[in-house]
């Protein structure tokens, strides 16, 4: 298993987690060190949680790490998200200047569930001026268990016409 194979491995067994609460999600994230492999933080979607359909967990392990950080920058650092980065979280990890974005299941895969904006994050990158390699997708289908979790599945079906996911 390489690499990035390990750091998402770690990623969904930590996202995993979330399926015993109340509030289960299936999107994770992690910030790590590009060169080193030492992760800096990881965060979990909280849209429902903070009321606030920003806080996806790319944008929030963002934010903290930034924070952390003290520093408007996360060039030298990698974004692992469990689920391929809808524009909003591809463009603020663009204009964070990471170096690189590896996602597992993709947008497609999170649709069968909740709505999703069809736009890949290649192609969102690809339309920038700002370099970032985007890998993906890495685990796929260790990822999308994450999306047919039992528990998940549950909250899935009382987000159906609500306008919160």
């Amino acid at each position: 298993m390489g690499m990035d194979e390990e750091r998402m491995e770690t990623l969904v067994a930590y996202t995993a987690r979330s399926m015993k609460t109340e509030r289960p999600v299936p999107f994770g994230a992690s910030i790590v060190h590009s060169k080193s492999g030492e992760v800096l933080l990881r965060a979990l979607n909280a849209v429902a949680k903070e009321h606030d359909p920003s806080s996806h967990a790319e944008v929030r392990a963002i934010r903290l790490a930034t924070k952390q950080l003290k520093n408007t920058s996360l060039a030298g650092y990698t974004l692992y998200t469990t689920c391929e980065p809808c524009p909003m979280c591809m463009s603020t990890a663009l204009w964070a200047g990471l170096d690189r974005v590896v996602f597992g299941a993709t947008i497609e895969d999170a649709n069968r569930h909740c709505r999703q904006i069809h736009i890949s994050a290649k192609e969102v990158t690809e339309r920038s001026d700002m370099r970032c390699e985007v890998v993906g997708p890495v685990l796929r289908e260790r990822c999308y268990t994450l999306f047919t979790d039992p528990n998940m599945l549950r909250v899935f079906a009382a987000w159906k016409g609500v306008n919160h996911d």
